[in-house]
This record gives structure tokens, sequence and C-alpha cells, in this order.
């Protein structure tokens, strides 16, 4: 047989898309269309429909950027349609190949109700299946005119990202607004030829089946009448029929279709236009589910349904219908799909409770899974948080990105710290907006890296971020390729489902342990430094808010808990959390207003805080400690005094001055007190940092070194720091000036200045205080650079194997050399508040007040020792897509601190970041918790969710080690239970007195109830 190949593929790939795909709309009459620009923001339907409108021709220029314009159109179906499938059809003029980040309209009735949005691969709205003819279509389009942020391929630099700095030049040209008729016969033939010549060209050229499909389709076109599409579309489907109907192998792949509309809560647009965007998706999702009575739709973020069920009522209710029918299943349990590393421990136990309680409390449904595609990767303590949050099983798809190393499994078992493991899937069709197009489902087998030992993976399939969700299309794509020769067999099922059968057939599937580090994206572990540092304050600041409150509601007779400020203010902050916002990879208008909710966050909390000790009665000055351990230290007054004070942990004593172990003196640029020396050169860097009580040099060269580096990743600007940025770079040496600004018994201050590149500023003040070995370094950068990444360097003086980090509820351990490429690939990682390095017999830690990035390396030096520097990540300059990124002041505090344990590392990066508070309060009321045992750390002290007045006690060991000790209540305790992260009784705890015997595994969260009883 001749090969006829090209002239048939060529033939078929004409035909369809000139021919076939024109006449799916077999007739068309326009819409009357008229316009209103809305001015400013969004405004309600009520004030749109009053508005008066201008007639609007198609092919006109509209929508100024993040602009809003109501359309209304109006029409009449033609009586010689009766009978018929008539559909909207809409073209704001759609732009790219995104379906997203563009124009997306919502398209309501008369009186309010929303229908459909309208979207680029999702243009029409159903008007009847079949109409009667004649009836009357008044619509009120809300349209919104969203700019395509990332156009040109990430290339271009735009100021577009703001609305105050857009412009107002309109973005689109309106194309169409029609009646039409649907030609559903055509519509499925299109779908035919679709699916048919997709799998053709994805199998081998050796395969029959191949050859077999192509034959068909040439004789398929034989049977189109090119001037009767419609007419002889019955015949040709007939003739393609029979290689449609072959079934699939008896070993074939299984993908298992999850509908999805990955929406991010904000991004390339404003959480303001999040709201519209799911209001939108919704609507289409609800309107599908009723077209189609085997579609399942699986969506996240519990915070996404608030908006929808404040703001748009109707869709709501259509989304509870859908629930009760079983097609639309809430996942993930989390508030928002959060960044994987940055938010706190005590943050992603919250996002847990607050998404798991919100779908049980609106569903009565409880999640079993941990939901997140698109987070830059996973923190290592996830297994044993989402367990402990009733969760059996974790999604994620983004470590597919990695850029060095092909993670080894699809399926498998995630380990974390603590020894937790939870079943996790990740999705080898490589995407979470798929379509069951033919190269997805020949990449989700060839991808498949379980072959031999499962046979199924999961596959979300629908357009995200305002591209619509799942379209009818997609839902008749995963039809035909249910049991289909030569295509793995889709099946479109609930998660639980796949999550279910992929466990019982693969229960010894392979375990993956510590973090999932996704090698890609590490820059977003500092762009936006003012948006993480909002972040971390706003994150203790609650810890302080809840402790405080929960001793005044204990001792305050007539206080009242502030149970609704505190559940408001946590959502508040578990939605910056989002992956693109805390990460720094938004447009500025997102991080404007982050800045902007941080600083109400902030100020809101702080008079909780004070509004909590002043119900504990006016009194005598008193020093407040929320840190988890005992404190010896100096605090200032009001007046700006310092005094050397001791403070047990959760508790308070007088502002009352103690002797300091050893006063601070100060000798030219030497700080000494007794602990350590600390000599500053003239340059304004380290000289040297003496151990005093360990009799050594802590340093192996130059110290606190501000080190300037050239930042062009090579794609990704605010996502990305790329390997190559280390080898072009400025030391920051030349002080303008170092200068002694403080010289007390308690305190002795130094202070270097320093400007360099484009009028940028550097303000340090180092700081040694009595009784404590730690060494502040307060920065104050005024930063004006472009494409630029700072770094503060510590050359110490130790042979480390490894290098431990602060995660969630514990911390990771990665090693310093890079003997294989997935460590030379870490070159740039996240901790939270302390990085530590060590010796046998000898560590040091960097502690830092709001940074995550940072970089540990190691040299052998001429002398024959090893330096291992830790470098802390300050501040970067990307420009897209925000160009003036990081731009301004900002203030960051870090710390060195010799001859620290792990143990230390733990209680000063709290005391760093959990500042002693000195306000007036009477009486010293008992630590509402204290802890007698080493290793045993409170985390958080609140009153129980359910206002019952129970307190609730999150405990974790901090040390990797076995743990033993006893919570001891400064209240009468009338009993305890273990209880899951939403506060439900797992076990008794078993009582001694006011006290709770515990026992944790190294790195165990512990959740305690405690009963209060009678005084």
């Amino acid at each position: 047989m001749h090969d006829e190949r090209r002239r048939i593929e060529e033939r078929v790939e004409r035909v369809h898309t000139q021919r076939i795909k024109p006449a799916i709309y077999a007739a068309s009459v326009p819409f009357e269309v008229e316009a209103w620009q809305a001015p400013g923001e969004p405004v309600p339907f009520e004030e749109a429909a009053a508005a008066s409108y201008t007639p609007f021709a198609m092919d006109t220029p509209w929508g100024p950027p993040w602009g809003t314009t109501w359309f209304r159109m109006r029409g009449q179906v033609p009586a010689e349609w009766a009978g018929r499938r008539v559909e909207a059809v809409i073209d704001l003029g759609f732009v790219g190949d995104w379906p997203g980040n563009q124009a997306e309209a919502l398209v309501h009735l008369a009186d309010g109700t929303p229908l459909k949005a309208v979207n680029p691969l999702n243009q029409y709205v159903p008007i009847g299946n079949p109409v009667r003819g004649g009836e009357t279509i008044d619509y009120l389009v809300e349209a919104a005119s969203n700019p395509d942020i990332l156009a040109d391929n990430f290339s271009k630099i735009t100021p577009m990202g703001d609305i105050l700095t857009a412009g107002d030049k309109p973005l689109y040209t309106f194309r169409r607004a029609d009646l039409a008729v649907l030609d559903e016969e055509v519509f499925h033939l299109d779908l035919d030829l679709q699916v048919l010549r997709e799998l053709m060209v994805h199998l081998g050229e050796h395969e029959p089946r191949r050859h077999e499909i192509l034959h068909a389709l040439d004789r398929a076109m034989d049977a189109v009448d090119l001037d009767d599409v419609s007419g002889s579309a019955t015949a040709v489907r007939e003739i393609l029929a029979p290689v449609l109907a072959k079934p699939a192998h008896a070993s074939a792949h299984t993908v298992s279709g999850v509908g999805h509309a990955h929406i991010d809560s904000a991004w390339l647009w404003p959480i303001r236009e999040t709201k519209r965007k799911t209001s939108r998706t919704f609507s289409n999702v609800t309107a599908l589910a009723d077209e189609y009575e085997d579609f399942i739709f699986a969506c996240s973020q519990a915070v996404q349904y608030e908006w929808v069920r404040d703001n748009y009522p109707q869709v709501w209710e259509r989304i509870k219908k859908a629930v009760d029918k079983g097609q639309w299943v809430p996942v993930g349990g989390m508030w928002v799909e959060s960044d994987g590393n940055l938010p706190g421990g005590e943050a992603i136990a919250r996002q847990l409770v607050h998404g798991k309680r919100f779908f049980i409390e609106h569903f009565g449904i409880e999640t079993k899974g941990v939901w997140l595609p698109d987070s830059f990767g996973y923190n290592a303590s996830y297994p044993q948080l989402a367990k402990l949050a009733g969760n059996d099983w974790f999604l994620t798809q983004k470590i597919s990105w990695n850029q060095t190393n092909r993670f080894p499994h699809h399926t498998f078992w995630w380990e974390g710290i603590d020894g937790t493991r939870i079943f996790t899937h990740f999705p080898p069709v490589d995407t979470y907006n798929a379509r069951f197009s033919g190269e997805e489902m020949d990449r989700a087998v060839r991808n498949y890296q379980e072959k031999g030992g499962g046979t199924r993976s999961l596959a979300p399939f629908g357009w995200g971020d305002g591209g619509g969700g799942p379209t009818r299309e997609i839902m008749e794509r995963a039809r035909r390729l249910a049991d289909l020769e030569g295509s793995p067999k889709v099946v479109v099922e609930h998660p639980d489902e796949f999550f279910a059968k992929a466990r019982a057939e693969y229960e010894d599937a392979p375990v993956w342990n510590g973090e999932l580090y996704l090698e890609l994206h590490r820059a977003t572990y500092t762009s936006q430094a003012r948006t993480k540092q909002g972040n971390r304050r706003s994150e203790h600041k609650l810890r302080e808010a809840e402790l405080w409150a929960t001793t005044a509601a204990l001792h305050a007779p007539g206080y009242a808990y502030p149970y609704e400020k505190l559940d408001r203010l946590w959502k508040t902050v578990l939605l910056h959390q989002f992956h693109d916002i805390l990460p720094g990879s938004s447009i500025a208008w997102v991080h404007r207003e982050a800045e902007a909710e941080y600083a109400r966050v902030a100020k809101e909390l702080e008079e909780l805080t004070a509004e909590a000790i002043s119900a504990l009665g006016g009194g005598d000055s008193r020093v407040f400690n929320t840190s988890p351990r005992d404190r010896a230290e100096v605090v200032r007054t009001s007046a700006g005094a310092p005094v050397y004070v001791k403070v047990p942990a959760n508790g308070s004593a007088p502002l009352t001055a103690t002797e300091p172990p050893h006063p601070v003196t100060v000798s030219g640029r030497v700080l000494d007190n007794g602990l350590v020396r600390v000599e500053v050169a003239e340059d304004g860097t380290l000289a040297s940092v003496r151990d005093l009580a360990a009799d050594r040099e802590v340093l192996g060269d130059t110290g606190n070194l501000l080190r300037l580096h050239t930042d062009l990743p090579n794609y990704w600007d605010a996502w990305d720091v790329d390997k190559h940025y280390k080898n072009r770079y400025t030391d920051l040496l030349d002080a303008e000036s170092v200068t002694v600004v403080e010289e007390d018994p308690l305190v002795g201050a130094i202070r270097v200045e320093r400007s360099f590149g484009k009028g940028s500023r550097i303000t340090q003040t180092i700081t040694l205080r009595a009784g404590s070995p730690r060494i502040d370094f307060e920065t104050d950068i005024d930063w004006h650079e472009a494409e630029k990444f700072l770094k503060a360097g510590f050359p110490i003086d130790v042979r480390a194997p490894h290098s431990s980090a602060e995660i969630q509820f514990g911390h990771i351990q990665r090693p310093t050399h890079t003997n294989t490429s997935w460590e030379a690939a870490r070159f740039e990682v996240s901790g939270h508040r302390w990085v530590h390095v060590a010796e046998p017999g000898y560590g040091v830690a960097v502690i830092n007040d709001s940074t995550y990035g940072h970089d540990v390396s190691r040299t052998v030096r001429e002398d024959g020792g090893t330096t291992t520097t830790v470098r802390l990540s300050l501040v970067r300059a990307p420009r897209i897509p925000d160009p003036e990124a990081d731009q301004g002041k900002h203030h960051i505090t870090y710390s060195l601190l010799p001859g620290a344990s792990i143990a230390d590392a733990v209680a000063e990066g709290y005391a760093l970041n959990l500042p002693l508070r000195v306000a007036d309060a009477a009486g010293a009321p008992e630590p509402v918790v204290s802890v007698d045992g080493d290793g045993v750390t409170v985390e958080a002290v609140k009153l129980a969710d359910d206002a019952s007045g129970d307190v609730v006690v999150r405990i974790y060991e901090s040390c990797g080690g076995r743990a033993q000790g006893v919570l001891r209540t400064g209240f009468p305790l009338a009993g305890a239970q273990i209880t899951d992260l939403l506060e439900r009784p797992l076990s008794e705890a078993a009582t001694d007195g006011n006290g709770v015997p515990v026992t944790l595994r190294p790195f165990e969260v512990q959740t305690l109830r405690l009963a209060v009883g009678e005084r």
C-alpha cells in the first residue's frame, strides 16, 4: 500500500477546520446591543440595570484596563427556528491562547438572575433546546476588561498591574453578539474528528490502529458534502462510528477525570476581580452540571465559596443543589490554596481548620484530602498536619516543574518530619487544566512512573483562572475516551474514589521522606519583602492576642473573649497566604492592598491585646512574655530606658530591674558583654566575633557581609532566582559612617550607614545586650535597585555536614555539600525564624524576624579549617509582573547567636519575633499554661472555637528528639482531652492535679483541650 498519510492528514485538517467547524452554528441573527461604562470599581446589578445605555456596534473598541462595561443585549428568536437548539454566542474580542487573564463576562437575565459566563473557550449561553420560536431575549452582560499582564511571553515590563498606573485606553474590540442555531450533529462530528485526529497522531507510525483511523478519516471526508455539511454530518459520523466503538485494551491505563477550575485567589488580578471570576466560573459549572449528569466538579478554597455566598446568592443556591446531587465536590479543606513553605505551622493548622469547618457547616461534608496543585513546594510538616485535620490523601502537581531533577514518583507515601505518612498523588498528565487532548492522554501514560505497580492516575480538567472551568466539549471528549482503543480509559469520578482505588491496588507504594522541594520559583522566599513581613508580624500578633485574651477570659470578670474578631482576622491573614500573594508573585495592586490589610490587622490586634491586658486591671508596669520560653533579657520602659528583667513563659512579671550577669562594655568599635566580644571593622562588617564562654572565634571570614547580586532569571522574574546570580556581585564595603550610638551597661550599639547603586541606602544598628550572646542587626533599607538581590552573609567557623532550618512545627536538615544534582539544586532554600549550623560540640544560629530565603555553603580555608556560610536573602528587585516590586523602605532585623544549640535557636527565634511587651496591669495571674520538660513547646493558647470556655493548647516537640514533661495550668483543671486540629476528641488525657503529663515523639504536634474547673 502506498504511503498517503500526508495527503490524508492535510485533507482532514482543512475540511475539519475550514468547513465543519464553521458549520457548528447553522444560522444566526445579531443582538441589538447597548453599552454603559461603569465608573471606577464594579457596581451591583441593580445600579447597572438603572443606568443609561447608548447604542453599541460590533467591531468597536471597549474596555479600559480593569474597567467594567455593561452591555444590554436584546433579540428575538426567529419563528422559523422553532424546534431547534438556540444559543447566544458572544465574543468580547478575546485575545491570545490563554483562556484566563483577559476579558470575561457574566450574563444576567433582566431580573438580575446570573445565567452563565462568557469566556474565550466558552462563548455560548443556552436559550432553549428546543425553542418555540419568537421568544424575546433580554440580557444584561457584565464584562470585565482585565489586561493580559503576561502578554509577550513574560518579556515586557508593564504598568498594567495596578489600576493607578494602567491608563484608560480600550483593550478589546467586540466581535460578535448573536442568537444562533446549534447544529448538534455537526457539533458532535467536530468532537468525533478532534478525538480521532489527536489519538491518531500520538500513536506510533508502526501501530495498525493509527492507519485504521487514518483511512477511516479519509473515507469520512469522501462523505462530507462541502455544500451541505449539516445534511451530510450523520452519514460522516456513521463512517467514523466503528473506529470510535473499538474498546480499549484490557491493560490500558485509567485516567480519573475530575472537573476543576484552578482560580488563583489573586495573582495577575486583584482580590476584587477573583470574587467576580468565581461567580462566572461557578455559574458555568452549575449550568454544565444540569446538562451532564455524569459531570463531577472538585473545588477547593473555602473563601471562594464564601465570596459567592455573600455576593451571588443565586449562584450559591445552585452550588448547594449540585453538592446535594453529588456533582459538586468540595475538596482541599483549606481556607485558600496557600503557599506550601512560608505560612507558619499554626497558620497551616488554621487553614485546615477554617476550610474543613466551612464545608462541614454549609454542606455537611468533611473533605478527606489536601488539594494543592499549584504551590511552590511543600514543607515536610504537611503529612502530620493533614492527618491531624482528618485527611487521608494529598494531591499536588507543581513538582513537575522541577528545573533539574525529575521527581521519581507519581503515586507514593509522603513521610513528614515526625514519621507521619499520607498517600500522595502527583498527576502525570502534568497539568491542572486538562482537556483530554490526545497529547495530554499520551503524556499521562508516558510519564506515569508507577507502571507495574499502579494502573491509574488523576487528571483535573477544565480551564482555570477565569477561563470558565470545564466545558461541554471536554465532557464530550471524556465520553468518547471512556473505552477507546489506543487511548487510556477515562472515567469522570470523585477524587476520593480515585484515591481509594489507587491505594487499594498500590498499598506498598514507594515512600518519599522530607520536603517536596520545587527546583524552581526559589525567589518566592524573598520577593515582595513587605508582604512577607506583614504575614510574619500578623502570625505572631495573632498568637499574642489569643494568649492574652485567654488570660483575661480566665482571670478578668466581665471580659468577653473576642471570638468573632479573632476569627475574622485569622481569615484575613489566611487569605493573604494564598500561593501568589505571600510568595510575592502577584501584580502591584495585589501587594499594595496586602500591605494595607496587614497594617489594619496589626492595628486591630494591638487593640485586642491592649484590651485584654487592660481587663486584668490597672496598676504598676509589668512585662508580658508571649513566647513559650522563660526569658531574661533587656527591655525598654515607656521612656526608653533599658531594664534587665526575668519573665516566665506565656506569663508576666513586674518591670523590676534585675542585675545582669555581666555589663556591656564599649571600646572603640568593640562590644563585649562577658559572653561574646564583637569587633566591627572600619568598613562596618564584622572583623571578629569571639565566643568568650567557649573560647573560640565564631567567624571564618568577614561577617555580616552585604552582597549585591545581579539578578536576571531566565524567566518568571518575581518567581525565580537562577544559579548564575552568584557569578556577578558587588560587596558593600564602603561605609559612610561607623558610629557608637548607645553605650550603657545594659546595651551597646554601633550604627553603620551605607549608600550604593541607584540612590539606595542601608542603615544598620549592631546591638549587644547584657546577659545574651545574641547580636542583633537592625536594618533599615531604602531600596531603589532594579534586578538586584541583596544578601547578608555570615561565614561561620564550623564544619557542618548539614544545616538545620526551622519549618512548621520543627526543623529540616539539608546537606551543605553538593554531591548530587538534588543537593546542588537546593542553592536557595526556605526557612522560618532561624537557621542553625553546627559541628559536634558547637553550633551557631542565624535568626530573623521577617525573611524566609537563605543559602548555606561550605568552603575549606588555607589553614585546613572549614567555613560554613549562612546567607540570608533580604530583598530583591524583580520587574515582572510588578515593575516597582520592593522599591522603597524596609525594616528587617536579623541576629547572630554564637554557641547555640537547636533549643537555643528555637527560644531566640521566638524571642526575636515576640518582643517583650510593657504595659500597666494589676496583679500577677499565673500563666495560662507552663511546661516542665525540655523540647515541649507551646505554639498556641486559645479558647475553644465552640465557645464552651475550654482552653485549647497546641504543643509540639521542637528539637527533634523524644520529649516528656508536664503541661501545668494556671487555672483549676477539670479534665483534658487530646483532640484533632478541629478540636474534636481523639482520646482522654491523664491529669495530675493542675497538670497534664505529655510524651511526644520527635516533632509530634498535639492539641490538648482543657476543661476549666470551678475556682
